[in-house]
């Protein structure tokens, strides 16, 4: 129950704006999570990246987002929702470690990402949030030119 009141609290301070509240109570729902929590240190890893205010804080985020991700098995995926499949999570990812070096200003990089992010967009489904992430690839490879 604890930890479910630290990720309320967290998207309740989010919500209002309140980052720096918000980071400190995803940081601690982070610790008390443990490292064999892939599925949530990955979720909660990719909102943190969000409440960054310095770039490299949130790359650092995005990374362990991916590490997460890449140590999370689909069967324990579906734990939590049988048609969930832990290869639809790398566009978003990818997309996010690209637009995290070009505000670094690592444009190879961040064309490296987005390249990653193009060849794993197969993984989506036809919905609206897969439309904002093929969207958001988009405005990004024309921002790379």
């Amino acid at each position: 129950m604890e930890r479910i009141g630290l990720g309320l609290d967290g998207v309740r301070a989010a919500q209002r704006g309140r980052s720096a509240e918000a980071r400190a109570l995803f940081e601690a729902l982070w610790e008390a999570l443990g490292e064999r929590d892939v599925f949530h240190r990955c979720v909660l890893a990719h909102y943190l990246a969000d409440l960054q205010d310095d770039p490299a804080a949130e790359l650092e985020w995005d990374r362990r987002a991916l590490a997460a991700a890449d140590s999370l098995t689909a069967e324990r995926a579906q734990t939590y929702e049988s048609a969930l499949q832990v290869r639809a999570f790398y566009p978003s990812l990818y997309l996010n470690l690209a637009s995290d070096h070009l505000k670094l200003g690592e444009p190879d990089l961040a064309r490296e990402q987005l390249e990653r992010a193009v060849r794993s967009l197969d993984a989506l489904p036809e919905d609206v949030y897969s439309a904002g992430i093929r969207t958001a690839v988009d405005e990004l490879r024309q921002r790379l030119r």
